[in-house]
C-alpha cells in the first residue's frame, strides 16, 4: 500500500492527500453510510492527464478507485474504504465553453450545478436539471446518478440534458462519446449507457450538455393545502389526467410539514396536513395555473395562485427546505422510489399501511409530476435498526407492484443493492454484470456498489 501512494505522488505530486480529515471524509456521503475504515489516498485531479496517471497505477496494482464528487450522494455509491484510491474530480469545476447558438455547454465534472446555473443566468440561459441539492451538488455526481428534480416532469432527468462525454477507463484510455448535434444515432448510445453508471464503467471527466434560452412569460405558481396527502396526491393525479404539464409539481406530507415549521418558523400545518405546490412556466402559464386551480379546488383544497416570482421562489424554498428539517430529527434514510404518477395515492396507501404495521411514522415528500417519492426513516445513531430495513423491504416492494421502480434519482449504490434482483430479475442482472465486466475486467471502478 505504501508503494502505490509512492507512485501516486511520483506521478502527481501534492494532487495525492493522505491527509486524516480528507481520508475520513470520503468514507460517507448524505445517506449516513460510513465504512468502517480509511482509504488510501485522496487523488484531487486537476485534470485529464491527472485521472488517466491515476487509472494507469491502479490499473497496473490492481487497485480499486471510487470517483467522488461533492460527496452529496444519498445511496452510498461514492464512500470508500481501505485500500481503496478515492479519486475526486471536484477541482475540475471549469466551464470550458457555453455556446449560445447551439444552445450547448461543455463543462468539467466538479462544476456545482448551482454555480453552472449562475454563470449561464448571466447570458440569459440555464440548465434543466434541477435536484434540490443544486446548491451543493456537481454536474459530475448528477450525471453518474441520472439526477432528476423539482423540474424534471416538464424539461427530463440529467440524461436528457447530455449530448456527449468523455470518459476515462479503467486502464486510463480516453474515450469520446456522444456528439455536439441535436441528432445522432451513430452505433450503441455508450453516451446514455454513461448516465446513471454511478462510477461503475469509466470516470466521466467532462460533458458536453444541451441548455435553454431562460422562459419566457409568466410564472404562475399554486399553493394548496389538504385534509389529507391523499387527497393532495389524487389532485396531482387528476391535474395530470387533465393533460396540463406542470414544469413543478411538489406534494408534502403531514409529518415533512411539521418538520419544515419546526426547522423554519414557518406555519403551513395550519393551513392543512397536506400541501401541494404547482407552478407552470412559458406563454400559456397563467391559463394553465386557472384550470389546475379549479381541479384543486373541485377536489377540496384550499389554495392561492401567484404569478410574483419572488413570491414564487419563496414557496419553492419551503420544499428544499425539507431535507434539512428532518435531518434536524435525527439520523435520516432518505428513500427514493417511484410509480406511476396515477399510482401516487395507492402509494400513499401503502406507506400508511406500513406505518401502522411497524408502528413507525414515514415523513414523505414527492416530486408528484413525475411519480418520484422520497420516504424517509429518522432514527438515533448511525445504525439503521432492523425494524426499519424490514419497513423499507415492505416499501420498496410496494413501488414494484404498482409497476414503479426502486430508484428514480438517487441511485442504487450500497443501499439498494440487495432488492435489485426484485426489479431486473436475474437474466437482466447477470447481463448488467456482464457489460461491467466490459468496461471494467479487473473490477476496480467502485467495487461493492450496485451489484
Amino acid at each position: 500500500m505504501t508503494d502505490i501512494v509512492a507512485q501516486l505522488i511520483d506521478a502527481l505530486g501534492d494532487a495525492v492527500s493522505t491527509d486524516a480529515a480528507q481520508l475520513d471524509a470520503a468514507r460517507a456521503d448524505k445517506s449516513g453510510h460510513r465504512s468502517g475504515s480509511a482509504p488510501l489516498a485522496v487523488v484531487n485531479a486537476r485534470s485529464i492527464e491527472d485521472i488517466q496517471a491515476t487509472m494507469r497505477i491502479a490499473t497496473a496494482t490492481h487497485t480499486p478507485v471510487v470517483t467522488r464528487g461533492a460527496g452529496t450522494g444519498l445511496a452510498g455509491g461514492a464512500i470508500a474504504a481501505s485500500g481503496e484510491i478515492v479519486l475526486s474530480t471536484l477541482a475540475m469545476d471549469r466551464v470550458l465553453e457555453i455556446n449560445e447558438s447551439d444552445l450547448l455547454a461543455v463543462v468539467e465534472p466538479g462544476i456545482l450545478n448551482g454555480r453552472f446555473n449562475e454563470i449561464l443566468g448571466e447570458q440569459g440561459l440555464w440548465f434543466a436539471p434541477d435536484p434540490a441539492s443544486k446548491a451543493i451538488s456537481t454536474v459530475g455526481g448528477n450525471i453518474a446518478t441520472n439526477a432528476g428534480g423539482l423540474l424534471c416532469a416538464k424539461y427530463g432527468v440529467t440524461r436528457d440534458a447530455v449530448l456527449g462525454l468523455k470518459v476515462v477507463l479503467p486502464d486510463g484510455r480516453l474515450l469520446t462519446l456522444g456528439h455536439r448535434s441535436v441528432k445522432g444515432v451513430t452505433g450503441l448510445d455508450l453516451t446514455a449507457l454513461m448516465v446513471g453508471s454511478e462510477g461503475l464503467l469509466g470516470v466521466i471527466v467532462e460533458a458536453t450538455v444541451r441548455i435553454r434560452r431562460e422562459v419566457p412569460g409568466t410564472l404562475a405558481t399554486i399553493a394548496s393545502f389538504y385534509p389529507g396527502v391523499r387527497d393532495a396526491a389524487a389532485a396531482s393525479a387528476a391535474i395530470t389526467a387533465a393533460g396540463l404539464q406542470p414544469a413543478v409539481m411538489e406534494l408534502i406530507d403531514p409529518s415533512v410539514l411539521r418538520a419544515i415549521d419546526a426547522f423554519a418558523g414557518s406555519s403551513l400545518a395550519g393551513r392543512g396536513n397536506a400541501h401541494l405546490a404547482v407552478q407552470f412556466d412559458g406563454p400559456g402559464a397563467a391559463e394553465d395555473a386557472h384550470r389546475a386551480l379549479e381541479i384543486i379546488t373541485e377536489l377540496g383544497g384550499d389554495a392561492d395562485l401567484t404569478t410574483d416570482r419572488d413570491e414564487a421562489e419563496k414557496l419553492l424554498a419551503i420544499r428544499r427546505a425539507a431535507h434539512p428539517s428532518l435531518a434536524a430529527l435525527g439520523t435520516t434514510l432518505i428513500e427514493d422510489v417511484s410509480v406511476p404518477r396515477t399510482a401516487l395515492p395507492d402509494m400513499f396507501d401503502a406507506i400508511a399501511a406500513i406505518e401502522q404495521k411497524f408502528g413507525i411514522t414515514i415523513p414523505t415528500l414527492a416530486h408528484a409530476g413525475d411519480g418520484n417519492l422520497h420516504p424517509n426513516f429518522i432514527f438515533d445513531g448511525p445504525i439503521v435498526p432492523d425494524q426499519v430495513w424490514a419497513a423499507a423491504d415492505e416499501l420498496f416492494l410496494a413501488a414494484l407492484k404498482l409497476g414503479g421502480t426502486l430508484t428514480g434519482e438517487h441511485g442504487i449504490g450500497i443501499l439498494k443493492k440487495r432488492w435489485l434482483g426484485d426489479e431486473l430479475g436475474e437474466d437482466q442482472l447477470e447481463l448488467q454484470r456482464q457489460i461491467k465486466q466490459v468496461f471494467d475486467p479487473l473490477g476496480i471502478l467502485n467495487p461493492g456498489k450496485v451489484f
